[in-house]
């Protein structure tokens, strides 16, 4: 069994127990990743082919170290100029470990679902005093998004002021 995967612009055939190496992810070492971008899941018997992505399948791996690649030498040259530039490169890694693969919420492996964390919903925080109670409070996301904005003035152009000015001009004459 096996399945192929998008991380970074790239495709991987990847397998239960392997080790890939991908480019850099934001995530821990140890931690776990959940890659959705499945192309196509292949087992004995059938083949499950996205277009492009494979719905309700995920690859579940464990980042478990980043480093870099080797150096790759970038070498440019111009005939007859005198121009020879060398330079090298060494790209970011995270190296990944896939633990599961993960077909409609169930594991091709076991066949069972994976357990689950239990995490509380973006738009609902629980209360301190409503703990015992059990009780959800939740969350308006307006009035948060607004005190974290910053405010800013509006500038004022010199063009503006000016035609400000022209019309105070104006009407105290006209009132005058």
């Amino acid at each position: 069994m096996f399945a192929v995967i998008k991380s970074g612009g790239r495709q991987y055939k990847v397998s239960v127990g392997q080790t890939i190496e991908v480019n850099r992810l934001p995530f821990e070492e140890g931690e776990q990743v959940r890659i959705e971008e499945v192309l196509l899941i292949s087992d004995s018997d059938r083949a499950m082919i996205g277009t492009p992505f494979v719905s309700n399948a995920a690859v579940v791996a464990t980042a478990v170290r980043h480093g870099r690649g080797k150096k790759e030498i970038v070498f440019k040259y111009k005939s007859k100029k005198r121009y020879r530039h060398r330079r090298g490169h060494r790209q970011e890694l995270t190296y990944l470990s896939i633990d599961d693969v993960l077909a409609d919420g169930i594991s091709l492996i076991t066949g069972k679902a994976p357990e689950e964390r239990q995490a509380f919903a973006e738009d609902e925080m629980v209360s301190p005093g409503a703990e015992t109670a059990g009780e959800t409070v939740s969350r308006d996301s307006d009035t948060d998004s607004d005190s974290l904005k910053k405010t800013t003035r509006r500038r004022r152009t010199s063009k503006i002021e000016d035609t400000e000015d022209s019309g105070d001009t104006d009407s105290t004459a006209e009132e005058e």
